[in-house]
């Protein structure tokens, strides 16, 4: 069912929100995400599959870490198949820039040239006085 066009507009400023007021987390959102591949999944069922097989080795043969190591191996597997690929260094594509906006998140950029920390007071000073904008 698609969103109507007052959902999809406020989707679209809880997302602007989001990277004008916490640009921090969306970073570390964005560096994280990545997409699991059909391989990667496989090979993660795959030892899960011959971790169960060595549990059930284990039990056969009375050995209690035979049975210990088909865990780690079944547990080792379902985490590789779940857990999605992490980016090494800068190979991967960037990260996403936030959504462009007509409101104050342009301006801000262009008229103020300070270091990181005069902005963020900037903008620490106009969420306190929202009225004078």
């Amino acid at each position: 069912m698609p969103l109507s066009e007052q959902e999809q507009r406020l989707l679209e400023e809880m997302e602007r929100s989001l990277y004008n007021n916490d640009s921090d987390f969306v970073t570390t959102m964005n560096s994280r995400r990545g997409r699991p591949t059909y391989t990667l999944v496989v090979v993660g069922i795959l030892g899960a599959l011959a971790g169960i097989a060595v549990i059930v080795a284990g039990v056969a043969f009375r050995q209690p870490l035979i049975g210990v190591a088909g865990f780690v191996l079944l547990l080792a597997g379902a985490l590789f198949a779940i857990a999605p690929p992490r980016r090494r260094g800068n190979l991967g594509p960037a990260p996403v820039p936030p959504p462009s906006s007509t409101g104050g998140s342009g301006r801000a950029k262009g008229s103020s040239g300070g270091s990181m920390m005069d902005r963020l007071n900037q903008r620490w000073e106009r969420r306190q006085n929202p009225d004078e904008r």
